[in-house]
């Protein structure tokens, strides 16, 4: 089955983007890339699935529909690394307690933060000679060192360098990690990320807040009661904590840095969903 007849057929069922991978399995970003042109040669079984969601392979065809399903044979919670690993190539998003969560491309000023906040740790760590190692998204890591979690945050720190396997992950609890909150993940990076940090042993949380324009700081100690949390608006500047005060970043200027995306209100191209 070809795109363009693939295209044809969710034009005359009129399905939406998100239905498709809904009856499907595959990840919304998948469905949206091979929709729009933008994955030219999709895997055989990501085909398999949406064929079968627009209905080119009946359900009365159990071959077809377990092939087709493939993505989903793990309900949400039992999900675990090995499904993490075999999803898409194109495929970008988080497992976090056996559940896979989908992750939108980020907004340019989400990028820009990250990008900013980033820079501000490297050429601190390069001009005091230190160990720590700041990173950037997108970097694995297995948070829990288990089979059941792993998560992407924008920007993390990472001081013990035994900590980093093979090259491609992290392996446990970085020093510090930030996110940048956005329409599609606000809800998991307030609640959810944050039990995760805070109970894995993250010692610095920020989380960076571009719409209301306020950082919060949680802080870890020794005990699993000792959290502290702080906020602070984009007027102030924020000290690194695990780093005692010696770098503090002035989110005025982050500010200043992206303040022109904000010129024009973030809407889709007409005709793109």
């Amino acid at each position: 089955m070809t795109i363009e007849e693939l295209q044809a057929r969710k034009r005359a069922l009129g399905y939406t983007t998100e239905q498709i991978a809904e009856k499907s399995g595959v990840p919304v970003a998948t469905v949206r890339k091979i929709f729009g042109g933008i994955t030219k040669s999709p895997r055989a079984k990501t085909l398999r699935a949406i064929e079968w969601a627009l209905g080119f392979a009946g359900p009365d065809v159990p071959l077809v529909r377990e092939e087709a399903f493939e993505y989903a044979v793990s309900e949400q919670g039992a999900f675990t690394l090995e499904d993490y690993y075999s999803m898409p190539e194109d495929w970008r998003g988080e497992l976090i307690d056996g559940v896979l969560y989908d992750m939108t491309s980020p907004l340019v000023k989400h990028q820009l933060i990250g990008g900013y906040i980033y820079s501000a740790f490297f050429h601190h760590v390069a001009k005091t000679g230190g160990k720590c190692l700041p990173m950037i998204a997108p970097v694995d890591v297995q948070l829990d060192c288990d089979n059941k979690t792993m998560v992407e945050p924008d920007v993390l720190i990472v001081c013990d360098r035994s900590k980093i396997k093979n090259g491609r992950r992290v392996f446990g609890a970085p020093d510090f990690v930030m996110e940048v909150l956005s329409p599609s993940t606000r809800k998991k990076d307030i609640s959810i990320k944050t039990n995760k940090y805070v109970s894995a042993g993250v010692r610095e949380y920020w989380i960076v807040d571009p719409e209301e324009k306020h950082v919060t700081v949680i802080l870890t100690g020794a005990e699993d009661s000792d959290v502290r949390m702080r906020h602070y608006t984009f007027e102030e500047k924020v000290p690194v904590h695990i780093w005692n005060g010696d770098l503090v970043i002035d989110f005025k200027e982050v500010y200043e840095y992206y303040a022109f995306t904000e010129e024009s209100p973030d809407t889709p191209p007409e005709g793109w969903e």
